[in-house]
């Protein structure tokens, strides 16, 4: 997969930074937001949700994903995932979005990360989960 253009970055960006205005974050006060693109070129957008019980909280990530499976996307059908975050440094994705994510991206695909104060990251999926957990086939 190849990288996309400047505008369309721009656009991933700006939705991703609206997607975060709407993080439920009061333990953290980590508002994040994620713009996932299809092939199609439609974008779907996520925030993180937090609860009061950590571990049933929802990344940004994982919820733009679930909101594209939801409605009808699947393995193969997304160009790039970009996360918003706050502050000055761009963050990669949790390690429990890294595996949801390797489920629906191929190893070649990138996922951007932009912060605040302006910096963008890449990585390829193969760079975030390089040895990703998959279930053997059934006729091993």
């Amino acid at each position: 997969m190849s990288e996309i253009s400047e505008k369309i970055l721009d656009t991933l960006v700006e939705a991703a930074r609206q997607a975060s205005f709407n993080a439920y974050a009061p333990y953290s006060g980590f508002s994040v937001g994620a713009a996932l693109l299809t092939e199609g070129g439609d974008i779907y957008v996520g925030c993180n949700v937090e609860n009061a019980s950590f571990g049933l909280t929802n990344c940004a990530e994982r919820s733009a994903l679930f909101s594209a499976v939801a409605d009808g996307c699947g393995r193969g059908d997304f160009v790039a995932l970009l996360i918003y975050t706050p502050g000055g440094t761009p963050h990669p994705p949790c390690g429990a979005c890294r595996q949801v994510l390797s489920e629906f991206f191929m190893p070649e695909d990138i996922v951007y990360s932009a912060c605040e104060a302006g910096r963008t990251v890449s990585w390829t999926m193969d760079d975030l989960l390089p040895d990703a957990f998959i279930l053997p086939d059934e006729e091993e």
